[in-house]
């Protein structure tokens, strides 16, 4: 048997949840501190300078995320980065692949960067190599895989070669390689 307080305390939270269910829904105001491409947002939070690396199995950095700015979104659990540069370590015998656009999607999974409008990718000269520059746009980056992607026109020029493409397959982690998937069309000098 319940006691006499026990039996009030069981009462009146079944109050309180039959009126909490029964009460009409009123509307809420409407929210006005972040507006996105898709609508109207809530940012639920925001880092300035926000700045990650992700650390190879033998303490090496294998990659560095960087952002201006990070706005996370709870309606979906999102990120949009403003002016992302990341940068994708080879080894020790390479200069690292550098990768800045002016904004960035991060989707809830945090597996892919979609870099958005303009994309350059860059990389120093190294062993004899001269340095290489690679312009595109909405570049797809896989961080975990140093994968990246793009089905729009490519630009590359290292030293007096260039290559134009529409579409790209790009593996950064060493032995890198490219993949062009389309329209390839290029001047390759000699040495």
């Amino acid at each position: 048997m319940l006691s006499p307080a026990r039996l009030f305390a069981l009462l009146a939270v079944l109050a309180v949840a039959t009126g909490s269910w029964l009460w009409p829904d009123r509307p809420q105001p409407r929210p006005t501190n972040a507006i996105s491409d898709i609508g109207e947002r809530v940012v639920d939070y925001r880092i300035k300078g926000f700045d990650v690396t992700r650390m190879q199995a033998g303490g090496a950095p294998a990659n560095r995320l960087h952002a201006e700015l990070l706005e996370h979104f709870s309606d979906d659990d999102s990120s949009v980065l403003t002016q992302p540069r990341l940068v994708v370590y080879g080894n020790a015998d390479a200069p690292p692949w550098q990768i800045d656009a002016a904004s960035a999607l991060v989707p809830p999974d945090g597996e892919v960067v979609d870099l958005r409008g303009d994309v350059l990718i860059v990389r120093e000269a190294h062993a004899q190599r001269p340095p290489m520059r690679i312009e595109t746009r909405d570049l797809r980056v896989r961080p975990d895989e140093d994968f990246a992607e793009t089905r729009e026109r490519v630009r590359v020029h290292s030293g007096n070669d260039w290559i134009d493409a529409v579409g790209m397959e790009a593996w950064l982690r060493p032995p890198s390689r490219i993949k062009f998937l389309s329209q390839v069309r290029g001047s390759y000098a000699p040495l």
